[in-house]
């Protein structure tokens, strides 16, 4: 603001619906990562180690929508820095993004996103495509490719439900901003291969909303098995993985009463078959 409490001249500015290419022009200091970019100016080391981590996201598309679910473990080095982050936000009304890699970098650039996305509403009149939307977050992705050469990468994963086709989609991204979609089921973080093994086993055709969410859960839990940086439900502190599920009717939170009986059945079932359930063959 200034003296005469108005809005800066360059806030009036036309000719860009991005509020991130604004924001770059206007305040880049605002950007996200750059109080770590001027860091790293000064420092050749690398944060890997005293930058908390966030791992495991998991995302499942059902007959009508499309689910995604984080664990809670954030890690900084062999220590939990965090035992219960929330990794899965949604983006607008139809989509959601969870996050793995450099927690502080994540979370602000999913609230960069989120602005994005508002903004842009804002100035044309109309939503985005989801194609649109995803190709936004790359390009936020795209601007963090320096840090993440210093080892503090983003790495997110973006669902929403297309309104056109009438389907949940999934969007994965790798550190440079490359885009790729993904089909049926996906998983991304430090126990993703752990995670997507379980998914091949567990997902079918036509599952319904809550098939979805068991099998995302399932696969958590099964990371959690094999990955030290990715947590299964706790019971003891009844902290449970954030789920979404996105459909025409727009994005819901699972509250942890309907998660927390859901990984209590998992749980249930894992004292009977240590490995998880046995997966039909054909």
């Amino acid at each position: 603001m200034t003296s005469a409490g108005q809005l800066p001249d360059g806030t009036r500015l036309t000719g860009s619906s991005s509020f991130a290419d604004y924001l770059a022009a206007a305040a880049p200091a605002q950007l996200p990562g750059a109080a770590q970019k001027l860091a790293g100016a000064a420092s050749n080391g690398s944060g890997v180690d005293i930058a908390p981590h966030g791992t495991t996201i998991v995302a499942a598309t059902y007959d009508g929508g499309v689910v995604m679910a984080g664990d809670r473990r954030a890690t900084m080095g062999n220590l939990i820095a965090n035992r219960d982050m929330q990794k899965v936000y949604p983006s607008d009304e139809f989509s959601v993004v969870g996050i793995a890699g450099s927690a502080g970098l994540a979370v602000e650039l999913v609230r960069l996103f989120q602005v994005e996305l508002e903004h842009y509403e804002k100035i044309e009149g109309a939503e985005l495509s989801i194609d649109g939307k995803a190709n936004r977050l790359a390009a936020l992705i795209r601007g963090n490719l320096g840090l993440a050469m210093q080892g503090l990468a983003v790495v997110p994963m973006f669902a929403g439900f297309d309104r056109v086709a009438g389907r949940g989609r999934i969007f994965s991204y790798d550190v440079t901003g490359g885009k790729y979609e993904e089909h049926d089921f996906h998983s991304v973080g430090s126990g993703s291969v752990f995670a997507r093994g379980a998914l091949k086993k567990l997902y079918g055709a036509g599952m319904t909303e809550g098939d979805c969410v068991t099998a995302a859960v399932q696969a958590l839990y099964d990371a959690a098995d094999d990955d030290s940086a990715t947590a299964g439900p706790d019971l003891t502190r009844r902290i449970f993985p954030v789920v979404y599920s996105v459909s025409a009717d727009g994005h819901r939170r699972l509250d942890d009463a309907e998660v927390g009986a859901i990984a209590d059945a998992v749980i249930g079932g894992r004292l009977q078959r240590p490995d998880g359930p046995q997966a039909p063959l054909g």
